[in-house]
């Protein structure tokens, strides 16, 4: 075998390394082509969905962009102080026995101030600072901090609060700031998008979106103003005081209130239940309490309640929309429009009313002094009446239904006035006054007297009676033992009713 030349040796192996790194190259570079056709392919594709529909879509998110970029700047948050007394004994405060016992006593019996700090929002509805928040945020507070979303803090001053509304209004010494409309309540509808801005738990600025869920909620509070926009937009702890806003950017109510859950701690948790003021009863509310300090409502003289089935069977009505008329105040702008007991509202300046605290929150809303009609069914009959508002007492009741007495002798009766309908079916003369007890709890002095529904009480310690509202004053002031004079059937008698109970009277003899 023939040894292998060195030149040939070194000219081949020189060849063979070319070719081995041509071959590593080409390789190489397929792979990395490769890689970078499949690399693109996956990153750099036209991927998702895309058409007309989606188009619409995008549209909408941009819109709902456009909302949300133009009110935040509006929204504020509200951090408050209250300086509460809290109980603590001087014994446990010594240092000499809190160095051997530490914190493990309660602190009590010794009052001393601590400062308590709370969160709200807000919203700003005038370049010259004026805020618009609920009255719970800042109710009681001693010091209240607003911060702005571009970090700004001010100090804000209360301009006036109405809690029967829960609205307040607050401002801070700023020019030039950007705000959010106050839009038209009466324009919305049950199914309408909104969002809801605030600053829930203090996280930061949070924008959610959901639909109008109804209209004229009520919780039923009768120290409140009640007529609810109730939306499925997330509305948590915080969120008190800011923006309901409309797909046009316009709030049309102001957050206030949710149906709670449980949350991991027991605190209150969003269950897709939440109450905004609507913004034409925010109008109403904070342009008083700029200009004077104090709210002017409204005041028709009428006790109004919602309409039972058995009310509509009686005084042919075809639903059970509208106002029960209860009781008129004698003299008042209904008494004068000509409304009467038994009347059923079934509008309010060409408004339709859905019940009875949706009138009262018409009426509240509308100033005094002003001609309002009202569309009415009288024993099934359609008829309009003109009333001219008086001004709200300030003592009156928040709703106008009959209350029934929680004290005195007379506790537990409730009464509603002897309408001509009522006065043919429970058979009373003509020439009989009064009111017709429409309810007796089974437990009070009155029912243990022997009174029942469907009597009618004539008079109360020898005054006599015509209204609900003077059954109402005159069961306030029977603390003793009271003469009441009954009708039952078309035959009176008098009935002395203890405040323990007891039946003292018997059924009157003709001559």
């Amino acid at each position: 075998m023939r040894p292998l030349n060195k030149e040939f040796l070194r000219d081949n192996l020189l060849g063979l390394s070319l070719t081995l790194i041509g071959v590593v190259c080409l390789v190489l570079s397929v792979m990395l082509n490769l890689g970078h056709h499949s690399f693109s392919k996956f990153a750099l594709a036209d991927g998702g969905l895309d058409g007309p529909d989606i188009d619409i879509l995008e549209r909408q998110n941009k819109a709902y962009e456009r909302i949300a970029q133009s009110v935040t700047p509006a929204v504020v948050n509200i951090r408050t102080t209250q300086i509460v007394k809290v109980q603590q004994s001087p014994f446990f405060s010594d240092p000499f026995f809190r160095q051997f016992f530490g914190d493990m006593f309660p602190q009590s019996q010794v009052p001393r101030n601590q400062a308590q700090h709370a969160l709200g929002s807000g919203v700003i509805v005038s370049p010259e600072g004026y805020i618009v928040t609920n009255n719970h945020v800042i109710a009681h507070a001693s010091d209240i901090e607003v911060w702005l979303s571009d970090k700004r803090t001010f100090k804000g001053k209360k301009v006036g609060a109405d809690p029967q509304t829960d609205v307040a209004v607050i401002k801070i010494e700023a020019r030039d700031l950007p705000t959010a409309s106050l839009g038209d309540s009466s324009n919305l509808h049950v199914g309408d998008t909104v969002m809801a801005f605030g600053d829930p738990f203090g996280i930061g600025f949070t924008v959610t979106r959901g639909s109008v869920s109804a209209l004229g909620r009520s919780l039923y509070d009768p120290n409140k103003f009640e007529s609810f926009v109730q939306t499925d937009a997330a509305i948590n702890p915080g969120n008190s005081g800011g923006p309901l806003v409309n797909v046009r950017g316009q709030v049309v109510g102001i957050n206030t209130a949710i149906v709670p859950g449980q949350g991991p701690g027991g605190e209150g948790s969003f269950l897709g239940i939440g109450f905004a003021i609507p913004s034409n009863m925010v109008k109403h509310v904070m342009g008083d309490l700029v200009k004077t300090g104090k709210v002017s409502r409204g005041y028709l003289g009428a006790g109004v309640y919602p309409v039972t089935q058995e009310y509509a069977r009686q005084f042919k009505v075809p639903d059970t929309s509208g106002a029960f008329v209860q009781d008129v105040t004698p003299g008042g702008p209904a008494d004068k429009a000509g409304l009467k007991p038994g009347d059923v509202v079934r509008k309010f300046n060409g408004q339709t009313v859905d019940d009875s605290g949706q009138l009262v929150a018409k009426v509240t809303d509308t100033n005094p002094g002003t001609t309002v009609t009202l569309d009415i069914l009288r024993d099934g009959k359609p008829m309009t009446l003109k009333a001219t508002l008086g001004e709200r007492p300030a003592n009156l009741a928040a709703t106008a239904a009959p209350n029934r007495p929680s004290e005195g002798t007379l506790r537990g009766v409730t009464v509603q006035n002897l309408t001509p309908a009522l006065r043919e079916q429970l058979g009373i003369p003509g020439g009989v006054s009064g009111v017709v007890i429409s309810e007796v709890d089974p437990n009070s002095p009155a029912a243990q007297a022997g009174l029942q529904q469907g009597d009618v009480i004539e008079s109360i310690n020898r005054h006599a009676l015509n209204s609900v509202a003077e059954f109402n004053r005159l069961a306030a002031e029977a603390k003793g033992e009271t003469l009441l004079r009954v009708n039952r059937g078309g035959q009176g008698q008098f009935v002395v009713i203890s405040p323990g109970g007891g039946d003292q009277g018997g059924d009157d003899e003709s001559q």
